[in-house]
């Protein structure tokens, strides 16, 4: 787990090693072996990073977390298979106009921008199943219209439900042999597909929280998930358009490459913990490779995109622009 291992791009470190704890020295973050021998693991400068992802048995100094609450380092905790549990958000100030806003949106607002958001996620699926091969897409393409055309949210739900089942219905073909997908589960996943998917949604949920947090948007007043304590309604809406087109793509990747296998997972559907480490590795590395960005017309990374998509919602929601814009892919 070092920082020359692909562990460590310019705002986001991943702890997995079990028996750790991130501590400070002399301005530098420190990961040290405590239960080990063998020390200092990695060490980052405290100014780059805004986010700490730690799994299972890694713990924090006292000073470190007064430290991540000066810097503005939000912390994030999971089990050691990667069930997401809480998080620590720093007192950071809230530039109070911007959650005024956001407070204050109505509902054909909020409607406008979930259509923009559901509208790209069915865009982002047809792109996925065409990069794969799999065609014969048109019911995805008029749902896709439909979607900016609903007059109220359960419209909008109903429409992204039934986009939902084409798309998971063509997700077997664009895998690879020895590989099957016959539906979504999730609670808990039924198959080794499904856990992935669930992993990464998980994993993506959490980049969307930290950059929503980042630009002052509170993620749990949703535009279209329900309000449910606890549930970080916005990030799920701004996850929407990222699930295909990042989320899928990245784990039809990693089993048609075959950097996870079968043999990788436990009984439960879990990976194991080595299975695991690598899909840390894997994911961040796939968040931080370039693209040219399909509006912009510049090269970022996929986490330099999920967070301008927070900058575009934000200025949506304070009137900044006239209409969100989602991010989407057309091949």
């Amino acid at each position: 787990m070092k920082a020359t291992e692909g562990m460590f791009d310019e705002s986001v470190v991943y702890v997995t090693k079990q028996g750790t704890q991130v501590r400070t020295d002399g301005g530098r973050i420190v990961v040290w072996d405590v239960d080990g021998d063998e020390g200092e693991l990695a060490t980052f400068p405290t100014e780059k990073l805004d986010t700490i992802n730690v799994f299972g048995g890694v713990n924090f100094s006292t000073p470190f977390v007064a430290e991540a609450n000066e810097h503005g380092i939000i912390l994030n905790y999971f089990t050691q298979n990667g069930k997401y549990r809480g998080s620590f958000v720093p007192e950071k100030n809230t530039i109070a106009e911007v959650r005024r806003a956001q407070y204050a949106l109505g509902e054909v607002a909020e409607l406008d921008i979930a259509a923009s958001m559901i509208a790209g996620k069915i865009r982002n699926a047809r792109t996925l199943l065409s990069r794969k091969g799999v065609y014969g897409t048109d019911v995805l393409k008029d749902l896709g219209v439909r979607a900016t055309n609903v007059e109220t949210k359960d419209d909008l739900r109903g429409v992204e439900g039934e986009a939902g089942e084409r798309y998971f219905s063509r997700l077997d073909e664009t895998l690879t042999d020895g590989w099957t997908f016959e539906k979504r589960t999730k609670r808990p996943p039924e198959d080794h597909i499904n856990s992935l998917l669930s992993l990464t949604y998980v994993f993506m949920k959490n980049e969307v929280m930290s950059a929503l947090r980042q630009y002052n948007l509170d993620p749990f007043l949703g535009v279209l998930h329900a309000d449910r304590h606890g549930r970080p309604s916005l990030a799920l809406d701004l996850q929407e358009e990222f699930r295909p087109i990042f989320c899928d793509a990245f784990v039809t990747r990693l089993v048609n490459r075959g950097v996870i296998d079968h043999d990788q997972f436990t009984q439960d559907n879990h990976l194991s913990d080595d299975a695991f480490k690598t899909y840390c590795s894997k994911f961040d590395e796939f968040m931080q490779e370039e693209f040219t960005h399909p509006y912009f017309e510049y090269t970022v990374s996929r986490r330099k995109a999920v967070r301008q998509q927070a900058i575009l919602l934000r200025k949506a929601i304070t009137g900044e622009l006239d209409e969100y814009h989602a991010l989407t892919f057309s091949k």
